[in-house]
């Protein structure tokens, strides 16, 4: 896994389609004035501010509002979808080694039935 995708898995990502409720905005604004007030400038380093502002405004927004819950994707990828990865993967291999027309009409075939049933097995 790269750094990139890690640091997306650890980041949290609000519930920001609250903000457009009256209520909800105005608990938000409130919450981070009196956050912000709390906070004052007592420390001279840039650095711990930052990270202070930076805390209280996500402390701020997961109590006012919420953490986003993420969509539950259908399983359709099993086993069955696994052996046809394996196939069109040996067809490939077969055609990269022998770029002859039979294994390039092969390698066709195999890619248009793997589509097509992954595509079946999404929709149901």
């Amino acid at each position: 896994m790269g750094k990139q995708a890690a640091q997306r898995l650890d980041r949290q990502r609000f519930n920001r389609s609250k903000l457009n409720d009256l209520e909800v905005r105005k608990k938000y604004q409130i919450d981070i004035t009196n956050r912000f007030a709390a906070l004052g400038n007592k420390d001279e380093d840039v650095n711990r501010t930052w990270e202070n502002i930076k805390e209280n405004i996500k402390t701020s927004a997961k109590e006012s509002l919420g953490v986003h819950e993420w969509k539950q994707h259908k399983p359709w990828f099993d086993k069955e979808c696994l052996g046809f990865l394996d196939q069109r993967k040996l067809a490939k291999m077969q055609w990269v080694q022998d770029p002859s027309q039979s294994n390039a009409d092969n390698l066709n075939s195999v890619r248009r039935d793997v589509s097509r049933h992954f595509r079946n097995k999404k929709k149901t």
